[in-house]
């Protein structure tokens, strides 16, 4: 997919905000500091790092100016209001941000954090991606704490399964 126009774009990526903040919404707040690992992401950790890359990668590479990112630790922002608060802000200051992008910026080249040169449009498709990436990871997490969990597009396989027409055999 190539993204040639801005405009629809924002309009896409908040549908794509709007989707992993229900399953952000879905981690209960006793649970915020969980991970399945000692040393692996908690549920704050993968909130936060959305956050910050989003808005100190993302946004700095694709306005030309080189990665500001500060990690995902505490420091960033702590307990469960804090990070779902950090994530509302830094989403914000994103979308400013990308809302000053002309239709022209996008084909310009950016400079990525590992050096590559890369059309704004890409980098920006790259960010889809990447939130989607984690999202799996939030599902994941809490499917081993057996937290229900909204379903993507409204129904949940069951359910789509159910309203299908049954297979015909030759």
């Amino acid at each position: 997919m190539e993204i040639r126009n801005i405009e629809p774009f924002l309009d896409y990526f908040e549908r794509i905000r709007e989707r992993t903040m229900r399953v952000v919404r879905a981690v209960p707040p006793d649970r915020i500091d969980w991970t399945y690992k000692e040393g692996k992401f908690t549920f704050a950790d993968i909130i936060r790092h959305l956050a910050a890359i989003e808005r100190y990668m993302y946004a700095e590479n694709v306005k030309l100016r080189p990665s500001l990112y500060p990690g995902h630790g505490p420091e960033l922002a702590d307990g469960y209001e804090a990070v779902l608060d950090f994530m509302d802000r830094m989403h914000a200051e994103s979308m400013e941000i990308f809302r000053s992008l002309s239709d022209d910026d996008l084909k310009r080249k950016c400079r990525t954090p590992g050096g590559a040169e890369i059309a704004v449009w890409k980098w920006l498709r790259a960010m889809i991606e990447h939130e989607i990436h984690h999202r799996g990871q939030l599902y994941l997490y809490l499917a081993w704490l057996d937290v229900a969990t909204p379903p993507i597009y409204g129904l949940t396989s069951e359910e789509v399964r159910a309203r299908s027409e049954k297979l015909v055999k030759p």
